[in-house]
């Protein structure tokens, strides 16, 4: 398959950040990457199973989920178009701990981590880059990791919608962004019930911290929404 079209996803993600064509071409040459669609609801990665490549997103969007004890999934991350999976995973011995399951058609690139690790003999000067893009990608999936847990241990649903207003707003580098969640799906990241979801943002739109429209949001007072999470949140996981 040729790859060439998605190059400018591949360069948005951050192991294959700053890459020219010609790079990418010989990496392409080097790993022979496998390809895959998966239609709605197929999985990209089972719990329970070893996992030894980097999985990319060139199309669609997926959701990585954890089972709980009780039988229940709750989902930690969403991911469209360059999104990475495994990357952590990838380098370990042990089984995966999540599922990716794709939330919609989707096109998904596998690396196999040994040939990341491991330079051809060429040793093309983009593979000393991608190997320090590696370890860059593994320590923020760490602090995004921590972030993560933060918002789950904050008692007050108040604290953990800021956080994540908040951390989505520094994405996309707007107080206004759209998601592709659904309320639904919000609920679920969040760990809450829908409809105390949907009232709580209720209250913040009467309350002029936001507006939202389905899946666009707008901070219209970011520093009250910091100091409710600082003050609130923290005081009531403590």
């Amino acid at each position: 398959m040729d790859l060439r079209p998605y190059y400018d996803v591949l360069r948005r993600t951050s192991l294959l950040k700053g890459m020219r064509d010609d790079e990418l071409d010989n990496m392409m040459q080097c790993f022979h990457p496998r390809v895959r669609r998966y239609e709605k609801g197929e999985f990209l990665l089972l719990a329970g199973y070893e996992n030894h490549e980097v999985g990319i997103v060139l199309e669609g969007s997926i959701t990585a989920m954890k089972n709980t004890p009780d039988g229940t999934s709750v989902a930690i991350t969403h991911m469209g178009p360059a999104g990475m999976f495994g990357d952590v995973l990838s380098g370990s011995s042990l089984r995966s701990p999540v599922s990716v399951m794709a939330d919609s058609p989707c096109l998904a690139i596998y690396l196999p981590y040994r040939k990341i690790i491991h330079p051809c003999p060429s040793l093309h000067e983009s593979h000393c880059q991608l190997m320090e893009n590696l370890v860059t990608t593994i320590s923020n999936k760490y602090f995004a990791l921590d972030r993560r847990v933060e918002l789950l241990i904050c008692k007050s649903l108040r604290a953990r919608i800021c956080i994540w207003l908040l951390d989505e707003a520094e994405r996309a580098g707007s107080n206004t962004f759209t998601v592709e969640l659904t309320r639904a799906g919000l609920a679920e990241y969040l760990n809450c019930d829908r409809s105390a979801l949907s009232r709580e943002l209720s209250r913040m739109q009467q309350e002029g911290l936001i507006e939202t429209y389905r899946g666009s949001f707008k901070i219209l007072d970011e520093e009250h929404l910091r100091a409710q999470y600082q003050g609130t949140g923290r005081e009531n996981a403590g």
